[in-house]
C-alpha cells in the first residue's frame, strides 16, 4: 500500500488500471477525432466518411442542444479517461456526465428526421456500443474507487 498525502492508505494500481487506462484514451481520442473533424473539416469529411449531401444538410442542422450533449459525451470521456491513468475518483463522475451526454445525443439522433445515408446497421450498431463503452467505463472506474485504487 502506497500513503496519499492525507495519510490515507490507498491500494497499489493493479496491472490491469493501465491496460484499461489506454485502451478507454485511445477509444476516446478516436471519438473526439471524429467529433472535432466533423465541425473542422465540415461537409468534405462528413462526404469523406461515406455519407451524401443530405447527411451534411442534416449534420448543420442540428440544434445547438444536441451539438452541446454530442460534445459533452465525446469531450468529458475523453476526459474520463485521463482521469483513470492519474488515478482520480473523478473519472467514474465523468464517464457517468458523459454518458448522459452521449445518451442525449443518440436520442435527438434517433428520434429525428434522418437521411437514408445516415440510416442502416453500422449507424445504428455504433452509438449503442458506443454508449456501452461508456457504461463499462463508469463501472470499471467505480470498481476501482471501491477498491481505494483511484483516490
Amino acid at each position: 500500500m502506497n500513503e496519499t498525502i492525507a495519510g490515507a492508505p490507498r491500494a497499489a494500481a493493479p496491472w490491469h488500471l493501465w491496460a484499461v487506462g489506454l485502451i478507454s484514451l485511445l477509444w476516446n481520442c478516436y471519438g473526439a477525432y471524429e467529433y472535432a473533424m466533423s465541425h473542422i473539416g465540415g461537409r468534405e469529411f462528413i462526404l469523406g466518411r461515406g455519407f451524401d449531401e443530405a447527411a451534411v444538410t442534416w449534420f448543420e442542422a442540428m440544434p445547438p442542444w444536441a451539438t452541446a450533449c454530442w460534445a459533452i459525451g465525446v469531450w468529458v470521456s475523453l476526459v474520463g479517461s485521463i482521469l483513470l491513468l492519474a488515478r482520480s475518483r473523478h473519472a467514474a463522475t465523468a464517464f457517468l456526465v458523459s454518458l448522459v451526454g452521449a445518451a442525449a445525443s443518440f436520442a435527438y439522433q434517433f428520434t429525428s428526421d434522418r437521411p437514408a445515408s445516415i440510416e442502416g446497421f453500422g449507424n445504428t450498431v455504433i452509438p449503442v456500443v458506443i454508449l456501452i463503452a461508456i457504461v463499462l467505463q463508469w463501472y470499471y472506474a467505480r470498481r476501482m474507487t471501491a477498491a481505494g485504487v483511484l483516490r
